[in-house]
């Protein structure tokens, strides 16, 4: 939704949010119903939860905000609402618990989205900030498309044949690219105080100043990362800050997560499927503490989350910040590789039409991009409309990640969206681009 859409018609916003609503419950269908019941019982790591609960939290989150806190009707199910908490249970503790099954989760789910769609009809989608232009529905279309996500992830460490299929990424139609893009120094404006369902952690828009820098055209590659890896990156500690060396020397890590050596060939596993490790893809499944050492190794570092934003959104000629490297205009697949449409990353250099305005490629979608920064508030943030979004989470524990992946929908990726994680995360869709600070003449 453009920042110029926040004045639509409410018929206009109804579509928009039955719309967004409608794809994320097709793909949470399709995650659930690909795999029998017991696997969406079963914990494919104490990483992540069992599909079931994904399934039945995401339900429970729509009745809490939608059926609850919009149409102010009395709990469906008030009883499980502490089950399906994520801050009173710890994933690894979920398969424990008393869950619904799958056919009750499914039965639970199905009927709080058909209440759901008759209070979108009814209720006027102004007047209090929670319905201003459809912001609930698009909180919870974006909440739903975060666990698909997560359940995606799963279906990745689950074992067993594939469950899941895509068309490969289009291919690379492009001339040889410049290795990085220099981005002037000046200010900018990170952030938005306009986008309409843009989060808290997002708001407000506030003016930076970036000193001029020098970023990657595309992200760092299989091929780029395997030369690292040759030249003794995991056995050389000059590259690693202390509590990543001390975390690949503990778990024994000396590739990126999936992967594994097959006499003079690196394979990996991919949502069920071994396969030689594509050398022209973007690297998946590292760490911020691995995009930090490859980043050293390389004499370079990672961009900072300022950085990557102003490399993203700033429109040189006209001083403005885009919704999108490309321009206003909402993702399509031309531009971007989203929405689950291909199950791994296009390979680097791809989507010209999605190019910043300096000529940076795959800053949305393909994957998770680590900055170097901290997962704090802006200045000037309200929490908005609970505390346990966003601003619990802010402190030096977790790492900002900007971009999205190829499993990130539309809905929930803008030019402003942060994520952010735990360093030592290897099982989300992660991988990075570095930078360098520009020389002075």
């Amino acid at each position: 939704m453009t920042a110029t859409e926040t004045g639509a018609g409410p018929e206009a916003l109804r579509r928009r949010a039955l719309d967004a609503l409608t794809t994320a419950r097709d793909r949470t269908a399709l995650l659930t119903s690909c795999v029998e019941d017991g696997e969406l019982t079963a914990q494919h790591s104490p990483l992540m939860s069992p599909l079931v609960w994904d399934l039945a939290h995401i339900g429970n989150q729509e009745e809490q905000w939608l059926w609850r806190a919009v149409a102010g009707r009395d709990a469906l199910r008030p009883e499980i609402d502490s089950l399906y908490d994520a801050f009173q249970h710890p994933r690894a503790s979920r398969p424990s618990l008393p869950l619904l099954s799958p056919v009750e989760a499914r039965g639970y789910a199905a009927d709080v989205r058909l209440r759901v769609l008759d209070v979108l009809e009814r209720t006027p989608l102004e007047g209090r900030p929670l319905l201003d232009a459809g912001f609930a529905f698009g909180m919870i279309a974006q909440h739903e498309q975060q666990h698909d996500e997560t359940m995606l992830i799963t279906h990745q460490l689950r074992r067993g044949p594939a469950a899941l299929t895509a068309p490969p990424p289009p291919v690379l139609r492009s001339g040889p690219l410049p290795p990085e893009v220099l981005v002037p120094g000046g200010p900018f404006t990170m952030g938005t105080s306009d986008e309409p369902w843009a989060l808290d952690n997002e708001r407000p828009a506030h003016a930076r100043v970036v000193p001029a820098f020098h970023i990657d055209t595309i992200p760092v590659t299989n091929g780029a990362y395997l030369a690292f890896m040759a030249d003794g990156g995991y056995t050389d500690r000059r590259w690693w800050r202390p509590e990543g060396w001390a975390q690949i020397r503990e778990h024994g890590i000396g590739a990126p997560l999936f992967w594994r050596r097959d006499g003079g060939q690196w394979l990996r596993r991919r949502f069920g499927v071994t396969e030689p490790v594509p050398e022209e893809e973007p690297v998946l499944h590292v760490s911020w503490y691995e995009a930090d050492a490859y980043a050293r190794w390389a004499g370079r570092r990672l961009p900072t989350e300022a950085e990557w934003e102003k490399a993203a959104r700033h429109d040189p000629v006209s001083g403005r910040s885009r919704r999108y490297p490309w321009g206003d205009a909402d993702p399509g697949p031309e531009h971007a590789n989203l929405g689950q449409r291909h199950l791994r990353p296009a390979a680097a250099g791809s989507y010209p039409a999605g190019a910043s305005p300096l000529g940076v490629r795959q800053l949305i979608g393909d994957v998770w991009e680590w900055t170097a920064s901290d997962f704090l508030p802006y200045p000037g943030f309200t929490a908005f409309p609970y505390k346990e979004y966003s601003e619990v989470f802010f402190g030096p524990e977790y790492k900002v990640l900007r971009g999205g992946s190829f499993a990130v929908d539309p809905v929930a990726c803008r030019g402003t969206f942060r994520n952010w994680d735990l360093p030592v995360r290897r099982q989300i869709f992660s991988g990075f681009r570095t930078a360098r600070t520009a020389e002075l003449d």
